[in-house]
């Protein structure tokens, strides 16, 4: 039962909340504290207790249309490993200490985890039912997180980097509806919005995310930091790897089909995951030496 209990969070989705730790990296050449980095490791916690909340009540919710799914009617309450009554008591008590622990920290904080409960729920109730807006709930959850990290140690976020962000979950939303509409051979039946969607049409969507993905963190690389006013112009020696790691996806995503899980593709594709360990030590040390 414990193990069905930790399985119903999604572990491996919580990289996605690793978005709280990008004020804490960008403004690193003006902070030294080692308490601020674990007030964004608890943070982080948070994030993870309330987004696998949501995720219990989502999964509860879309039981019957799980069972259906290749691939979703393994998860717990789909399979009949854990009951909907004992996940949703779960969910409560998870949710209720990670809020307390939110507003312990501060309450801009607990208000930012306490809204992207709010938005996560309403998505799994109404929004992703809705073609575009699906996507758009999406970003706006990782911008939430983002700006969640930054607002935990009281540091302002540069508004490029909120728009690469909005940018960059709207890419890949887009690679996962697109592995949705061609892995599932009834995709309305498991999501409705699919049926509204075409392979041209996120295709061409997704080409139009990358390059504003791209163009916004390159421009994100000029600007100076946003607490001492410093030019960090060294950060576009991260440009390649930024570059790499998009195209790395698309390839994935066109020759393999891997887009449906991009948590997974994180942490199995190797070449992937080097990019993205060269790219944070790329950026450390461009904003430490600031050569």
């Amino acid at each position: 039962m414990l193990i069905s209990l930790v399985s119903l969070l999604r572990p491996k989705q919580w990289t996605k909340n690793g978005l709280l730790f990008a004020g804490y990296l960008f403004t690193i050449q003006d902070r030294h504290s080692t308490a601020e980095l674990w007030r964004v490791m608890l943070a982080f916690a948070v994030f993870c207790a309330v987004s696998g909340a949501s995720y219990v009540v989502n999964d509860a919710a879309d039981a019957q249309r799980d069972r259906k799914h290749p691939r979703k009617c393994k998860r717990p309450i789909a399979s009949g490993a854990v009951s909907v009554s004992v996940a949703l008591v779960f969910a409560v008590l998870l949710v209720a200490a990670a809020l307390a622990v939110a507003f312990r920290l501060s309450r801009e904080f607990g208000g930012l985890t306490a809204g992207y409960l709010a938005l996560m729920l309403l998505y799994s109730a109404s929004l992703k039912h809705i073609v575009i807006v699906d996507l758009l709930a999406i970003a706006a959850g990782f911008v939430i997180r983002a700006v969640a990290g930054a607002v935990v140690i009281n540091v302002a976020i540069s508004p490029w980097l909120l728009l690469c962000t909005t940018l960059l979950a709207l890419f890949l939303g887009l690679a996962k509806r697109r592995s949705e509409l061609l892995t599932l051979e009834d995709g309305l039946g498991h999501r409705k919005t699919l049926g509204d969607y075409t392979a041209p049409m996120l295709d061409q969507m997704l080409s139009i995310s990358a390059a504003a993905t791209l163009m916004s963190y390159c421009l994100y690389t000029f600007q100076p930091s946003p607490i001492s006013h410093k030019p960090h112009e060294a950060m576009m020696i991260t440009i390649p790897f930024v570059v790499y790691g998009l195209f790395r996806y698309l390839f994935l995503i066109q020759s393999r089909n891997a887009g449906g899980n991009p948590e997974i593709v994180l942490l199995e594709d190797r070449p992937m995951l080097l990019n993205v360990l060269l790219y944070v030590a790329a950026a450390v040390v461009a904003l430490k030496l600031g050569f």
